[in-house]
């Protein structure tokens, strides 16, 4: 789920084993019951925040009767889950900004598993706003080139005309950018064309990366990250180290 800002490692996706599709199904869970109470319906064609999040369900290979299990579960009467969003922004070693945002039920558990992440990786915690400058706010779009038929111009021109703000073309992938607000018509628009998406979601990507030449420092960052990624009120971050 670290929403590593780069490119998508499309072969590491699929490679993915069952533990850890457990927790990134763990964390979608969360995020579909929040979008369904966030957007006020249960049916994804009245909430547009549910039919994003079902999409990078899917992305993700969950089941069609997880996904629904959970949607019906948030929309029960009484449902006790109630998760709240905070975010943690902070540095790691050479001054790497990492954005850590959390679905959580407990944010006295959270901070603390946060705040220990950092410290054990030699970094810190630091106040909210400190390195979120430091990053775009973009709707990324990540086909694989392996489940795409369509020439890479047509895929182009189709997401542009669908609002898309760039398209760039890497050796396995194509990445669509769009900004937050155009983020469901151009996903909708690739959907409805039959695009399989590897991933889509609004996400932040650094302005700048920083390298890491050190062995102890690419210790310490991989400790925090794996740390976070780990723990099932992480939902997604973000850093700038150029890995």
């Amino acid at each position: 789920m670290s929403g590593h800002s780069k490119f998508a490692n499309i072969k590491h996706k699929k490679e993915k084993n069952d533990a850890a599709k457990g927790k990134i199904f763990t964390k979608i869970g969360r995020e579909l019951a929040i979008a369904v109470k966030e957007g006020g319906s249960a049916d994804p064609v009245n909430n547009s925040r549910l039919r994003d999040v079902i999409a990078k369900a899917k992305a993700n290979n969950m089941p069609n009767d997880t996904i629904e299990r959970n949607i019906k579960k948030a929309a029960g009467e009484g449902s006790a889950d109630n998760y709240e969003r905070i975010t943690y922004e902070g540095y790691g070693p050479n001054g790497t900004a990492i954005i850590v945002k959390t679905l959580t039920d407990n944010k006295n558990r959270t901070a603390s598993n946060v705040r220990n992440a950092f410290t054990k990786g030699a970094g810190n915690v630091g106040t909210p706003g400190c390195v979120s400058f430091m990053f775009d706010e973009k709707g990324q779009i990540i086909i694989d080139k392996e489940e795409c038929d369509m020439d890479s111009d047509d895929l182009m021109m189709l997401a542009l005309d669908a609002g898309a703000e760039d398209f760039n073309e890497e050796e396995d992938s194509y990445e669509v950018l769009t900004s937050p607000e155009d983020f469901s018509d151009v996903r909708l628009k690739l959907e409805e064309e039959g695009i399989a998406m590897a991933s889509a979601e609004v996400t932040m990507i650094p302005q700048t990366y920083v390298d890491l030449t050190k062995e102890e420092d690419i210790k310490n960052i991989q400790k925090t990250l794996d740390l976070l990624d780990e723990d099932d009120d992480v939902q997604d971050v973000y850093h700038n180290w150029n890995e």
